[in-house]
């Protein structure tokens, strides 16, 4: 039976138009910018109790650095956590906005209190939701104290140290006023951490900040009249006010690499939050930028 040179003529036609298109596409997205896939707005996700700050620094420099990132939108639906990649992702939202080269912009989810609130605080502009929980700006440390329940049942715990306040926040035994002593100052200095970041993130002087650094929680909207928040609104305003910000025309393509885990992970997170001790001080403390209910 003979083909009709005709229908072999559209055949090969088609073949080469879904070559075409191939090869122009893998060339397009091999390239760092230009094209349709300039003008993006990257969408960071900063979800849970904060544990380390590795995944989020990556992806904050990988976009710093693409000429086809306009701008960046972190994403916080966190209570807090622990004190040091608290600091490190701010340390690194402050280079990106202090460059001036790309602005950050922070949408607040549910959350975004203390440790959240610390990141955010290094951003260009913060959006908030009116019932977002924020603010809590303050450091918490939990011990456990299971001496009691030891002697019930005839434990006893037997230290060898070389100095005398080697095992500080020790759970073996009752907590000495001189050790709460050196505890509460160790906490005095990581708040005043805390306030000076705020205060230089925020253009606030450090006396108006250490007002408000109590610890106390705020809504969105008493958190922008207080000058902790800019903006009310969801991501989808977000996402407009970056696009604005960085002069984009239209409707933004928005980038995010990098899924979170499931349900589990997310559990998982909540529980090693709360626990005391996580990821002990060799003297047993841990400290936290943590919202503490």
């Amino acid at each position: 039976m003979k083909r009709h040179p005709l229908i072999i003529g559209l055949i090969v036609l088609i073949g080469l138009a879904i070559l075409f298109f191939i090869a122009t596409y893998s060339a397009t997205l091999m390239r760092s910018g230009g094209g349709f896939l300039d003008d993006r707005i990257a969408l960071i996700k900063i979800e849970g109790v904060i544990l380390d700050s590795t995944d989020t620094i990556e992806e904050l420099r990988r976009y710093k650095d693409s000429s086809g990132i306009k701008a960046i939108i972190l994403r916080i639906n966190s209570p807090g956590g622990v004190v040091v990649p608290s600091q490190e992702i701010y340390e690194e939202v402050k280079k990106i906005r202090d460059g001036g080269e790309k602005k950050v912009v922070v949408s607040m989810g549910t959350v975004a209190a203390s440790g959240g609130y610390y990141i955010a605080s290094a951003s260009d502009r913060i959006v908030a939701n009116p019932g977002t929980l924020t603010g809590s700006i303050g450091v918490i440390m939990e011990l456990a104290n299971v001496e009691g329940l030891f002697k019930k049942i005839g434990v006893e715990s037997v230290v060898i140290k070389s100095g005398r306040n080697k095992d500080v926040g020790s759970p073996f035994r009752k907590m000495s006023p001189e050790e709460r002593v050196i505890l509460q100052q160790l906490m005095d200095d990581v708040h005043d951490q805390f306030i000076q970041a705020v205060a230089e993130g925020r253009g606030l002087t450090e006396a108006e900040v250490r007002e408000l650094a109590d610890g106390s929680v705020f809504t969105g909207r008493q958190a922008q009249e207080l000058g902790l928040v800019d903006d009310i609104g969801n991501l989808q305003d977000t996402i407009r006010l970056a696009a604005d910000i960085a002069g984009i025309k239209g409707e933004p393509r928005i980038v995010e690499s990098r899924k979170r885990g499931g349900v589990l992970d997310l559990l998982r997170d909540q529980f090693l939050g709360r626990m005391p001790g996580l990821q002990l001080a060799p003297t047993g403390v841990s400290l936290k930028y943590l919202l503490a209910f």
